[in-house]
């Protein structure tokens, strides 16, 4: 007979609330059975919310999390949820790599406008003391 487990013990091992657990639950990606208002969760659900934590954790959407566990399939080795998990991460490694250089941009631009401020700065302070009779350096 297969392990199964109480939300509090998947909680617990997995480091996540049980709210958390019963909103992928009411999301359709976990599918435990009841003993009167007891949850009980099989190995496949343990599996699924790893992959729903680490999903999360690489940036994939909860449809993609769905996505890949919909794959599983350990009767043929996940082959196809490996392969298909295989193409988001590489997906996401450009969603990344795209996000860095626009981050890189950004600092050059903030550079840029710190540069001319301290410079605006420094020409107003020069103006003002050539304003009220502060003779100029020379």
């Amino acid at each position: 007979m297969p392990r199964t487990y109480s939300i509090s013990e998947l909680a617990r091992e997995l480091d996540v609330t049980p709210r958390a657990i019963r909103f992928y639950e009411e999301q359709g990606m976990l599918h435990p059975q009841r003993r009167g208002q007891e949850r009980i969760y099989a190995p496949r659900d343990r599996v699924a919310l790893t992959l729903i934590l680490r999903g999360k954790r690489l940036g994939f959407s909860l449809a993609e999390c769905r996505e890949l566990i919909e794959l599983y399939d350990p009767n043929e080795g996940n082959r196809t949820q490996l392969r298909s998990f295989l193409a988001k991460i590489k997906d996401r490694r450009a969603q990344l790599e795209q996000q860095l250089l626009d981050i890189q941009a950004m600092q050059i631009e903030l550079d840029t406008a710190e540069e001319r401020c301290h410079s605006a700065l420094a020409d107003t302070r020069q103006n003002n003391k050539n304003t009220h009779g502060v003779p100029e350096d020379g």
